[in-house]
C-alpha cells in the first residue's frame, strides 16, 4: 500500500490533503463524518447488511486528512462473494462504500483521489472486481457500469440502475450471477464476563 500512497501523496500535499490508511484513532471521526454526509438512515441500506459485523478488506480502508491530520473523507472496501460463476464456484469481489467527503471540503477532488487510490490498491492486491451502489454519472468516470453487475443482486431493496461494477481483471464478472454475500473477516467482539 505504501508504494501506491507515496506516489499519490506528493500530488495531494500540494492540494492541502493527503490520503492515508485508516487507523483505530480515526473511528469516531469517520463515523461522525458518515452520519453528517449520509444522514440518519445510512445503516438501513442494503449494502450495510453486507458490511455489518465485518472488517474492511485488508489494506482497503482509506481516509483523506487535512494538513492538521483531521479526517475529511473516507472510503472502505469489503470482501464479498458476487454470486457464482459458470463453474459453480463463488466469485470473489469487493464492495465499495461508503465514500464520503466532509461538506467543507467538497469540490477539491478529494473523493476522486480516494476512489483512484482505492481502485489502484485493490488492483495491486490482486482483487478482480469492485461493486458499489451509487450515482452512475459520478462513478462511470472511474470505469463503473451497471452492465457489469446485471446478473447480480443485492440483499434487500436496491435500485438496479445504481448497482455498478468495475472489473480490475478482464471478464472477472462475465459469468457471475446471483446474490452478493458477505465473505470478509468478522469483527472480533470481546466476550463479557458475567459477574459471579
Amino acid at each position: 500500500m505504501a508504494a501506491v500512497l507515496d506516489s499519490v501523496r506528493a500530488f495531494l500535499a500540494q492540494n492541502a490533503f493527503i490520503i492515508d490508511t485508516e487507523n483505530p484513532g480515526d473511528v469516531v471521526a469517520r463515523e461522525n463524518l458518515l452520519d453528517r454526509a449520509m444522514g440518519p438512515n445510512r445503516r438501513r441500506k442494503s449494502s450495510e447488511t453486507l458490511r455489518r459485523d465485518r472488517v474492511p478488506a485488508e489494506g482497503l480502508a482509506l481516509v483523506a486528512r487535512d494538513p492538521d491530520g483531521h479526517v475529511i473523507a473516507t472510503v472502505r472496501l469489503w470482501n464479498v462473494e458476487a454470486g457464482v460463476g459458470r463453474d459453480g464456484l463463488a466469485v470473489n469481489a469487493l464492495l465499495l462504500g461508503p465514500l464520503a467527503v466532509d461538506a467543507a471540503h467538497e469540490g477539491k477532488g478529494i473523493g476522486g483521489a480516494l476512489m483512484r487510490a482505492a481502485i489502484a490498491e485493490a488492483k495491486s492486491r490482486g482483487h478482480g472486481a469492485i461493486l458499489l451502489v451509487g450515482d452512475a454519472p459520478y462513478y462511470e468516470r472511474f470505469g463503473f457500469f451497471a452492465a457489469k453487475a446485471q446478473h447480480l443482486v443485492m440483499p434487500g431493496p436496491f435500485e438496479r440502475h445504481r448497482f455498478l461494477a468495475l472489473e480490475l481483471t478482464e471478464d472477472w464478472l462475465e459469468d457471475a450471477a446471483g446474490m452478493l454475500v458477505a465473505s470478509g473477516r468478522k469483527l472480533a467482539v470481546p466476550k463479557l464476563r458475567r459477574a459471579a
